[in-house]
């Protein structure tokens, strides 16, 4: 079934106003798996069709087949492969899988146990003697920032900048010519420019030189594939940068703000620490980081729960729909870490499922399981708190919370 009656649904849910509670939006739109909006472009709601579509190797994710503003700045560069189709995505995520996961670096994400540890419990340490926290600031930003400067070879202490940067970027990926002033998409776009030129820079240090950090094994590896070019390797950095710390941000965030909803959980979290894997399964699939994918095209006519959508047109994935979708999760609404079968799309699904999904998941075991225990009678400063303005990466911007001293 298609419609042309679904965009004031989609109106909504992309205003501000809805950012705290979108759910009930998404249930709405659900009603119409499949809605034809007035620009011609297609929204999928529904988690039976988004899985179907997101295995259909018709759909494409090359943002140079799209026509919106940014499409046009990134198609001058070299894109990361997450915004390719294959061969050109396969290979390049496999060129950084060699050093990122399976099968050839198999215990990179295991292996960073004890240092991920030991970074949560140092942040903690600073909470001593503060009545009141913000988890954002204070806590999930820092902690994931600090593991991929790590990993990719970053300095540390240029954090400050390229967090301006990444907020710029952010900011603009719901760039709305029709709301927003033109100054925040040329923010995005020098910011990507700024970040790309800094990851050169760093990239030129690295060739011919030994080192552990992925932006050096990426200069100098010579493997089945062959080697990445330089503007390949920044693309790449660039991506692991900016979705290897935004999306954990508001995973974990997301997390402490539903633990602290409900007392009960957090209580028994506290008493089983085993629980957390279960639960964070369950956190991606009722408060994911990732709620929307705006830019997708069709490759040819794909045929979507008796829908024709017609060769060229822009499709937008609500995965976070799909994740609360009644016909595939009993009680969706009910936040259940002992749900089973929760094969949610927190992490998407198909080729482009989350390449930094297994280093997220650690992440956030660590940070909810140690925030959890050490914590003493957290409470909520605001509910709901204050949130980013961006649809797509939905999280607080800030979560102030108050301890017992």
């Amino acid at each position: 079934m298609t419609t042309t009656e679904t965009p004031d649904i989609l109106h909504r849910i992309l205003d501000y106003s809805a950012r705290a509670d979108p759910y009930p939006l998404y249930a709405e739109l659900r009603e119409t798996p499949v809605a034809l909006q007035e620009d011609g472009s297609y929204v999928i709601s529904a988690y039976r069709e988004l899985t179907g579509i997101l295995h259909d190797p018709h759909l494409s994710s090359d943002v140079r087949h799209l026509s919106r503003p940014m499409a046009a700045a990134e198609a001058r560069t070299t894109p990361s492969f997450i915004n390719l189709d294959p061969p050109e995505h396969d290979r390049l995520r496999r060129l950084a899988m060699r050093h990122f996961g399976p099968p050839h670096t198999p215990g990179l994400v295991t292996g960073m146990e004890p240092d991920l540890t030991a970074i949560v419990s140092g942040l903690i340490d600073h909470f001593a003697g503060k009545q009141q926290i913000d988890i954002v600031d204070d806590f999930a930003y820092p902690f994931p920032v600090t593991v991929i400067c790590h990993l990719l070879g970053v300095p540390r202490e240029d954090e400050p900048q390229f967090h301006v940067w990444v907020n710029a970027v952010i900011d603009s990926l719901d760039y709305d010519p029709k709301t927003d002033p033109k100054e925040k998409l040329d923010n995005g776009m020098q910011a990507t420019t700024d970040l790309r030129e800094y990851l050169g820079g760093l990239l030129e240090q690295r060739h011919g030189r030994p080192g552990g950090d992925l932006l050096t094994r990426l200069a100098n590896d010579d493997g089945p594939d062959g080697r990445m070019t330089d503007d390949e390797i920044v693309s790449t950095a660039n991506l692991l940068l900016i979705a290897g710390h935004e999306t954990t941000v508001n995973l974990i965030t997301n997390g402490m703000l539903t633990l602290l909803r409900h007392p009960r959980v957090l209580q028994r979290l506290r008493d089983e620490p085993d629980l957390i894997v279960p639960l964070v399964e369950e956190l991606l699939r009722y408060e994911p980081p990732v709620h929307i994918i705006p830019w997708r095209a069709a490759y040819s006519d794909i045929t979507v729960a008796d829908t024709v959508i017609p060769k060229g047109s822009q499709i937008m994935l609500m995965l976070a729909s799909g994740s609360r979708d009644p016909d595939r999760f009993h009680d969706p609404d009910r936040f259940d870490p002992d749900r089973q079968d929760n094969q949610h799309l927190g992490f998407g699904s198909g080729i482009h499922l989350c390449f930094g999904g297994p280093l997220a998941r650690l992440e956030t075991q660590i940070a909810l399981t140690e925030l959890v225990r050490r914590l003493d009678r957290p409470r909520l400063v605001a509910d709901p708190p204050p949130y980013r303005p961006s649809p797509i990466l939905r999280g607080p911007i800030h979560l102030h919370i108050e301890q017992s001293q």
